[in-house]
This record gives structure tokens, C-alpha cells and sequence, in this order.
């Protein structure tokens, strides 16, 4: 997978369809919770199987942290590591902006997988768009 940082309309049309797809069509996420009024002063991320937008995330520089948010990956490729490669990708560009540490709230389905990549969780549950999540955080 290739990931760029989101540079044209074109690569922000493509992170916006991965997110519809997963959190809007697939979770029932309501489109006007999932694309927000925080949309512009986040740093934005697309990965790509050759032409195919297949993964996005967005990544936010809040107080001394990078908050990774609406991290997702397409249903037909998920469990082939391409979600470990954006998230690499989003904490690589937290620690080149100088901040120490990352933090997300991770859905709690997804809370192992971040286990594996070094978070730790450091609240109860709670929901989120009618989404069972925990906040986890990282030093990097």
C-alpha cells in the first residue's frame, strides 16, 4: 500500500469515500457525525492498492499530542497490515511535528490491534456514534 498525506481534492475525495464506506455505510455512522467541523485542521491520510483508495485516517495535533482519528480500512483488505502501515505513517508524522505522544480512541473491537502497536488503554468504555470505544494513548 502507498500512503500519502492528503495533498489535492482529488486523494481528500478518496479518503472521504474510504471513511463513508466503512464508518456511514458499513457502522451506520450518521454522515453528518462522521465528516465534522474538525475536517479542516486535521492532517489527512489515503492509502492506495495501485489506483484504489483503500485505507484513510486523519490526524490532528491537539495540546502535547497527535489524536489519530477516523482511521479505517476497506472490509476486502482488512488483516493484511494496512492498517499498521497508515497508522506508522500518522505517528510518523506526529513525531517529525515534535510532539511526544499519540492518542486515539479506538472502537473496542479494534482495542487488541492496538494493544499490538504499543497503545495502552487509559479509559472505561464508552460510546461513541452508538460505538462501544476506549481512549489509548502511545509515546513515541
Amino acid at each position: 500500500m502507498k500512503t500519502n498525506i492528503v495533498e489535492t481534492d482529488e486523494q481528500q475525495k478518496d479518503a472521504f469515500a474510504v471513511r463513508r464506506e466503512v464508518f456511514v455505510e458499513e457502522q451506520n455512522v450518521p454522515p453528518e457525525i462522521e465528516i465534522d467541523e474538525l475536517e479542516n485542521e486535521a492532517i489527512h491520510f489515503v492509502g492506495y492498492d495501485k489506483e484504489k483508495a483503500i485505507a484513510a485516517g486523519r490526524l490532528r495535533l491537539v495540546d502535547d499530542y497527535g489524536k489519530l482519528e477516523r482511521v479505517c480500512v476497506l472490509k476486502p483488505y482488512r488483516g493484511l497490515s494496512f492498517g499498521k502501515q497508515i497508522i506508522s505513517e500518522m505517528e510518523r508524522v506526529i513525531k517529525e511535528k515534535g510532539y511526544p505522544k499519540a492518542k486515539l480512541n479506538a472502537q473496542t473491537h479494534a482495542e487488541a490491534f492496538y494493544l499490538s502497536l504499543g497503545y495502552k488503554t487509559i479509559s472505561d468504555e464508552f460510546m461513541d456514534a452508538g460505538i462501544p470505544h476506549v481512549t489509548m494513548i502511545k509515546l513515541l
